[in-house]
């Protein structure tokens, strides 16, 4: 392969990378809608953020779903970071506020 055609096929598969992150955005911005709306719902019934035996369920869900090729720790890492974004997402809606963009 020559270094064009190298390029070139880095440019396609890049392409479809920078798609999949589009995708991936959607998915975490429906995923935040939905963490709001169950702070909502804590905030009612004055329940704490933080659920520890959640976040384990979660964890194990998605070590569940995991096939690869990204191992189980890595998984959990992205998670760990994910649900704390998402925390901290619930936290602003149980105090009664709007979180934007």
């Amino acid at each position: 392969m020559t270094k064009e055609e190298a390029r070139k096929s880095l440019e396609e598969i890049r392409g479809a990378i920078d798609e999949m992150d589009r995708s991936l955005v959607a998915l975490l911005n429906a995923r935040a809608r939905v963490v709001e709306e169950i702070g909502r719902v804590k905030r009612e019934a004055q329940m704490p953020v933080y659920e520890p035996d959640r976040e384990n369920q979660v964890f194990a869900n998605v070590a569940g779903a995991n096939s690869g090729p990204l191992p189980h720790d890595a998984i959990r890492r992205i998670f760990e970071r994910i649900i704390d974004e998402m925390r901290n997402i619930q936290a602003v809606r149980m105090e009664g506020g709007e979180h934007n963009a």
